[in-house]
Parts: structure tokens; sequence; C-alpha cells
């Protein structure tokens, strides 16, 4: 994704997270509206942002990573009570 068009595109087609298309395209709607035109650092953090989240989303070992952790998490929840 070179392109704020490819990023986009490849939220729309749902390679990010489940919602980071529309939250995307209101988070640089308002950071467009509100930044100066001399800096915007805004707008690259958010392109950055969720070009990372498409890259983690597709990564094969983010979701078992992401379960472990949960499991992890409501083991530690259920010994402690």
């Amino acid at each position: 994704m070179r392109t704020i068009g490819e990023l986009r595109a490849a939220l729309t087609m749902g390679y990010g997270f489940p919602g980071d298309a529309d939250d995307f395209e209101a988070e640089l709607a308002r950071e467009i509206n509100h930044a100066d035109p001399a800096d915007l650092s805004g707008v690259v953090r958010l392109v950055e942002e969720f070009r990372g989240r498409v890259i983690t989303h597709q990564d094969p070992a983010f979701s078992p990573c992401v379960a472990a952790a949960v499991a992890e998490i409501q083991a530690t929840r259920r010994a402690g009570r």
C-alpha cells in the first residue's frame, strides 16, 4: 500500500479490522479539516496506523497470538476467583 487510495481499497475490501474502513474515513476527514496546511503530520500518523492494522490483521500468526493471550487472561481471572 503506497497510496491513500490503496489503503482505502484494502480497508473497503475488509483487509483491516471490522469497522476500520468507516473509522479511517471519519478520522481522515477530521484530521484534514483540523490540520494546518503546513503540518499534515496527523494525516501521516493516521495513514501509518491504519496501514499497520491491515498488515497486522493479515499476519497469519496474529489471530492465534490474540487467542492465546485471551485464554491466558481468562485463566488468570478464573484462578483469582
